[in-house]
């Protein structure tokens, strides 16, 4: 007997079946957000899409008979060439096995599965080992502000504005001339008077003509209708766009290699989702430098190979330029990024320090600098124990209350807590400089 269910899925299950997948799966599905984060662009850093994993990690475990021992009874349709009692020869390489490839091209494709901006996000975090706080902090979502404008005639009980309804009802039963309850009481001590009296037959005719009139009319108009209702009306108050505009700065000389090329992308990517949170508008600017600067796309400031040496105030004179032509002052919020792996000209440290300290830093509202290395897992201690670099012993000498932090990193569990480190509020005083 065949059994096919056709009732629709209850409410919920679809997204069940989906979190179980995951968690089972979460390992390969990480591995593949990872992979595909490096060849990301900065801005989708954030954003879901289609991860591939292969498709040996989404089956599911299942049950089978032994192929060794027992006695087992087939029926075979069509059968012309055994009869009851042959033994049939086992076929070569046993039953079952994994999908095989083949030269025609044809074979089992990896699995592609969608995730959403929240389950990426969540995963992209996790390979940064976030703590749980720190990840809803920066995948959270902005708050809407509301405030009153004006009435409506419809809305939810709760938000009727009594004052505005009885005025309205005023006006209607005015304009209407629906009797009053003191008229409607006069008149009946009226009629209640001339009865006591005697003699008045016809002045009581008339006047009960006259209350039964103003009854029925009050009937008709009741004391509050429907359209005098009145609800107080609340619209959303977006706040004014704050634009944001995040530099870029990278040493691409030959001692940068890739994986200090990833650990400054991954610095960069968790810098632009802090500020994506905080800014309606944010632009990203890409400036490398050896011992010239340009200003260049994405792709080509992470890939692409530069030779020569390295002069990184020109990086610094390029940004000057490019926030004078096309970044006011006064209307952008200006924060810059740089990574390197310290080295600098020695005869370049003097004109960096001056040109940071007189004419960056003024107009930025933070710098960060990150010192990128080679990772090792024997005497990983970030920020102890290290040689200082050109650069870093030049940026010393920032004075503390400017804008200014820098940290080193080795490792990509060292990024969120530099990160951390360098966008933390500190005391006033405080220097924002590592060891």
């Amino acid at each position: 007997m065949h059994i096919i269910d056709r009732r629709l899925n209850p409410g919920g299950k679809s997204f069940a079946n989906r979190q179980r997948f995951l968690r089972r799966a979460r390992a390969q599905v990480r591995r593949a957000v990872r992979e595909s984060s490096s060849q990301r662009s900065i801005k989708d850093a954030g954003k879901g899409g289609e991860v591939s994993i292969p498709a040996g990690g989404v089956h599911e475990p299942t049950l089978r008979r032994s192929s060794q021992g027992g006695t087992r009874d087939y029926v075979l349709p069509g059968n012309k060439k055994y009869v009851e009692g042959d033994t049939i020869a086992r076929p070569d390489g046993g039953a079952g096995g994994k999908p095989q490839a083949s030269d025609s091209g044809e074979g089992e494709d990896e699995f592609r599965f969608a995730l959403s901006d929240e389950e990426y996000l969540d995963l992209y975090l996790e390979d940064l080992e976030l703590p749980d706080l720190a990840k809803r902090q920066i995948a959270g979502a902005t708050s809407v502000q509301w405030r009153q404008a004006g009435y409506s005639t419809s809305g939810p009980p709760s938000r009727i504005s009594v004052p505005r309804t009885l005025r309205h009802s005023m006006s209607r039963r005015i304009a209407l001339k629906r009797p009053k309850a003191e008229e409607i009481v006069a008149l009946r001590e009226e009629i209640e008077r001339l009865e006591r009296e005697g003699g008045h037959f016809d002045e009581l005719v008339a006047l009960r003509a006259e209350l039964e009139q103003r009854l029925a009319r009050t009937k008709r108009i009741p004391y509050i209708d429907p359209v005098d209702v009145r609800y107080r009306r609340l619209e959303s108050n977006p706040k004014p766009i704050a634009k944001a505009v995040m530099f870029c700065l990278m040493d691409v000389s030959g001692s940068m290699n890739e994986h200090m090329k990833d650990l400054a992308k991954r610095f960069y990517s968790l810098l632009y989702l802090f500020l994506n949170r905080r800014y309606e508008h944010v632009d990203v600017v890409f400036i490398r430098h050896t011992h010239e600067a340009s200003e260049v796309d994405e792709q080509t400031f992470f890939y692409s190979r530069e030779t020569g040496g390295t002069v990184v105030s020109t990086a610094l004179f390029k940004m000057q330029e490019i926030v004078r032509d096309r970044y006011p002052v006064d209307q952008w919020n200006i924060y810059a990024a740089q990574a390197s792996d310290g080295d600098n000209t020695s005869s370049d440290n003097q004109v960096v320090l001056a040109q940071l300290n007189d004419v960056i830093l003024p107009i930025c509202q933070y710098y960060a600098y990150v010192e990128v290395g080679m990772d090792d897992e024997d005497e990983h201690q970030p920020g102890m124990g290290e040689p200082s670099t050109n650069l870093w012993r030049a940026y010393r000498r920032v004075p503390a209350d400017a804008p200014f932090a820098m940290r080193k990193v080795r490792h990509r569990r060292d990024i969120y807590p530099v990160f951390r480190e360098l966008f933390s509020r500190r005391p006033e005083g405080v220097s924002a400089e590592g060891a």
